[in-house]
């Protein structure tokens, strides 16, 4: 058997980033080789994802990343078991890249097309082999449960816990807008229901403005302002079912979200509010 020498097992080290115990045992098994040995390594993660395939995974972090030009946003959703490797280092760089390669690679359709992407910041290592480095190296289950994309313009938000993650897609031009990241904001800490008052079932709201019209009928007001009327109190409606645009905008409650974000020439699209694990 070849010797097995403290160069040898730093230089697998920093290839793989494992323990130095396993690469020196890896490197034992192949005779030295070093190939060889990251093969072994290779089949042990296939062995330690079975093994731990159906541990719980009720931590993990929901991130997030927008284009600079607002017109991209992705968010991804990594569990795992424990709070500290939630917090880790590995598992952060993990969603990272994941981040970097959807927003600015091709786009996935789920977490296994884009685990077969490259790693943007390690040249030659997929993301896939960058999963399996982390779960080899933590012992623990690590799942990239959801991945999103869209288009823009957009924001995105990630709670500070990263327990909670928001995009918030608009029309208009102004991409770069602030309030949009602030609208983002509103819908984490919320929780709107829609975006929009045709997203709310059409029969509730039928019936919720035909008992306003009947009301207003009964001040004797003329039609063109019984309208006014319903029309007004349709939107205070609309608020307390948790439609977004029709909510007080947070940092102006003066204003209705909708108009806030028409003051930078914006219209609400649509969000995605995803929480840990739901």
């Amino acid at each position: 058997m070849a010797e097995i020498t403290a160069e040898a097992v730093k230089a697998l080290r920093e290839r793989t980033n494992l323990p130095m115990m396993e690469c020196k045992k890896a490197l034992m098994e192949a005779d030295g080789d070093q190939e060889k040995a990251i093969k072994i390594l290779k089949e042990r993660v296939k062995g330690l994802q079975v093994k731990v395939a159906d541990r719980v995974t009720s931590e993990g972090r929901v991130a997030t990343m927008s284009s600079a030009d607002g017109l991209s946003a992705v968010m991804v959703e990594v569990r795992c078991e424990s709070a500290p490797v939630a917090k880790g280092d590995d598992l952060l760089f993990l969603c990272d890249q994941l981040c970097k390669q959807l927003l600015n690679g091709p786009g996935a359709a789920s977490p296994d097309e884009l685990l077969s992407q490259p790693c943007p910041d390690k040249p030659g290592m997929t993301l896939r082999e960058l999963h399996e480095e982390a779960l080899n190296k933590i012992r623990e289950n690590i799942v990239v449960a959801r991945v999103l994309k869209v288009a823009g313009p957009v924001a995105s938000y990630t709670h500070h816990d990263g327990s909670l993650g928001v995009l918030v897609q608009a029309t208009g031009t102004n991409a770069t807008a602030p309030v949009l990241r602030d609208v983002a904001m509103q819908v984490a800490a919320l929780n709107p229901g829609v975006c929009l008052p045709e997203q709310l079932d059409p029969t509730t709201v039928a019936a919720a403005r035909a008992k306003e019209t009947e009301e207003a009928k009964k001040s004797g007001k003329p039609d063109n302002i019984i309208e006014k009327i319903v029309d007004g109190k349709m939107r205070l409606f609309y608020s307390n079912e948790g439609v977004l645009i029709a909510q007080p905008f947070v940092k102006d409650d003066k204003k209705t979200v909708e108009q806030a974000l028409a003051a930078s020439g914006l219209t609400a699209l649509g969000f995605t509010r995803w929480r840990l694990g739901q």
